[in-house]
């Protein structure tokens, strides 16, 4: 590969047409646009207008990447309204998935990819409202697996098909709980802040030896949760907080390099607000989401590339919504110099 970084005095590419492939810091002429280019870092840290939903979600599961995700389940409040759906997003629009999950069931978890998934846990209504069932997700079908050791309802997970955790909401209320590939262990690192009915609806990042768990609630009501912990495989430890405190909070990325989106910071308010982590501490960022609301529980995307699709706005009704948003961070973009 060309080192364009470390070329100076060098004649300038004349082309028809922008590069397809070009690497950071190389320059050209399209003669086309008669505009000379580079390819270099632009830092956006702003939501933009995605696809719409094809059905409403809300307390629902989301995982993937900005161009390949998935979202599952969810529902209003309401028994007889909770869903099973799943919709499939490559980057432009939705679609509705003829398949699915074996147990419906709103504030479900999920981790993995789009075409390979874990869904775990979640509420599906009377007369049992919070489930230890286990479902597995090939990109066309959902297939029941081994249940967990617990019932759990809006926690979290982040890892792989073959490589999961789970951590936090009610009855699991501290735990940890491992996932392999085939079956569901209880380990013993246990989250430092939780209330008496768990930690709920948190924002999280990570994979299963590396992962990271922001805010949330502790399953009853206000004040809610600004506490941050890192896992290192082995034991929970708590590091800086959230800049607000919040739950139903959207996340994405990994344990050093994450974003924490939405949510509610009181009831029945919700918000907007969007916060990256750097390793080490929170900074709000000034541009928040466009639909101010509560996420849906998964990791989707990276801290460069993400998305959130539905939520609930307000926090006080169903209010689920068909409204994406995509986030862009600093990436790699073609620019326009001037040399003026």
């Amino acid at each position: 590969m060309v080192a364009y970084t470390g070329i100076q005095g060098q004649n300038i590419l004349i082309v028809s047409s922008d590069p397809s492939n070009p690497v950071e810091g190389q320059i050209w002429y399209n003669s086309t646009s008669n505009l000379l280019k580079g390819y270099q870092f632009a830092t956006v840290n702003a939501w933009a207008s995605g696809g719409t939903l094809g059905v409403p979600l809300g307390l629902g599961g989301q995982v993937g990447t900005q161009t390949a995700a998935v979202v599952v389940g969810g529902g209003p409040y309401v028994d007889s309204a909770i869903s099973g759906k799943t919709q499939l997003y490559n980057g432009t629009s939705w679609t509705t998935s003829p398949a699915s999950t074996n147990t419906i069931r709103q504030y479900i978890a999920l981790f993995g990819l789009q075409t390979a998934a874990i869904a775990f846990g979640g509420e599906n209504g009377a007369p049992v409202y919070a489930i230890n069932s286990s479902e597995s997700w090939n990109g066309t079908s959902w297939t029941n697996t081994n249940t967990l050791p617990t019932t759990i309802a809006a926690g979290q997970g982040v890892g792989t098909q073959t490589a999961g955790l789970a951590m936090g909401g009610t009855y699991l209320v501290n735990g940890t709980i491992s996932w392999n590939g085939t079956s569901w262990s209880s380990v013993p690192a246990t989250l430092n802040t939780a209330g008496p009915n768990g930690r709920c609806e948190s924002s999280v990042a990570g994979v299963q030896t590396a992962a990271l768990i922001a805010g949330g609630s502790d399953g009853t009501s206000p004040p809610y949760i600004a506490a941050t912990e890192s896992y290192n495989g082995t034991a929970w430890t708590t590091v800086n907080s959230l800049n607000t405190a919040r739950t139903a909070i959207g996340g994405a990325g990994t344990q050093t390099a994450a974003l924490a989106f939405g949510g509610a910071p009181s009831s029945p308010a919700v918000t907007g607000a969007t916060e990256l982590w750097n390793g080490t501490s929170w900074t709000n960022n000034p541009n928040s989401l466009s639909t101010a609301r509560e996420g849906n529980s998964g990791v989707m995307g990276t801290q460069t590339a993400s998305l959130l699709a539905g939520g609930r706005t307000p926090r006080s009704s169903p209010g689920n919504q068909t409204i994406t948003e995509e986030w862009t961070g600093s990436t790699l973009q073609t620019k326009t110099i001037t040399t003026s």
